[in-house]
Order: structure tokens, then sequence, then C-alpha cells
């Protein structure tokens, strides 16, 4: 398993960069329209909402946990690149631990 998070983070990392990317590359680094655009219709904003409450659920995990690693790099992770990316890479790190 230890593998596949380590896998599943890096796809994690790439395939919404690639939609960001997409997104900024058209709309230019407006933070304002990109906030926007998470909540444009009911569908984007049921997914962000999703995510939202789903990395808050993550960090109160991750900062009730005594033995794991530094929940802060992936709260970092997690701001600066998803959900998708940091839940793996947590949880790779608490493979790699046992």
């Amino acid at each position: 398993m230890r593998h596949l998070y380590l896998v599943l983070a890096i796809v994690g990392a790439v395939v919404p960069y690639a939609f960001f990317a997409q997104f900024f590359a058209q709309e230019g680094m407006a933070l304002g329209s990109f906030v926007g655009a998470l909540f444009a219709n009911g569908a984007a904003g049921g997914f962000a909402a999703d995510v939202l409450i789903s990395s808050a659920v993550f960090w109160v995990y991750m900062f009730s946990r005594s033995d794991g690693p530094s929940p802060w790099p992936f709260v970092a992770v997690n701001l600066l690149i998803g959900l998708s990316c940091a839940l793996p890479a947590y949880l790779w790190m608490t493979s790699r631990a046992r």
C-alpha cells in the first residue's frame, strides 16, 4: 500500500494542477475570479464544499494524532496543491513510520 499512496500523491498533485494551469492561463492570476469559478454553479459549489469540508476533517484528524508526522507540511500541501495530494502523502508518511 505504501507505494500506492506515493503514486496517488503524485497523481493528486499533477491532475489538479493541469486544470489550475488551464484556468490561470485563460483567466490570469486573479484569485477573486478563481474563487468565483469554484462556486459558479451548484455542481461546482457542491464539489468545492465537499473538498473544503473533507480538508477540515483531515486537519482535525492530523492534529488529533500524537503519533503521526507533523501536520504542518500537509496543511501547506493541502492549501497549495490540494487534498488529493495531501491525504495520500500523509498516509504514505504514516505508513513509512510503521
